[in-house]
């Protein structure tokens, strides 16, 4: 059996705020750690029925890029319940929703 692994590390500040998210994977192909400025993780735990999940930011994270990324993310989401469920009308409805949360968000799609 293959096994991959994903290590976070969050280094955090004396507010217990982070201030840097590293992230390396044995599948990158380097042993390089990766910065990032922001993070979600969200876990199915299948015998509470429940999201176990952590999201992350640094104090640095510019809130133009936080628009983004929960752009991105939202997008993302879509595609993988497309590919879970086969569900495309409500990930066009999704979709639709993205497309109203960029332009709220002053987010030109393509950047």
């Amino acid at each position: 059996m293959r096994k991959a692994e994903i290590k976070l590390t969050v280094e955090l500040d004396e507010g217990n705020n982070p201030d840097n998210i590293l992230w390396e994977s044995t599948d990158a192909g380097n042993n390089d750690k990766v910065p990032a400025k922001a993070m979600f993780l969200a876990v199915w735990d299948h015998n509470y029925k429940n999201t176990l999940k952590i999201d992350l930011w640094t104090k640095d994270m510019p809130v133009d890029e936080m628009k983004r990324f929960f752009y991105e993310t939202l997008q993302t989401m879509g595609d993988s319940f497309l590919k879970a469920t086969n569900e495309t009308l409500i990930v066009e409805d999704l979709r639709d929703y993205c497309a109203h949360f960029a332009e709220k968000m002053g987010i030109v799609e393509g950047q």
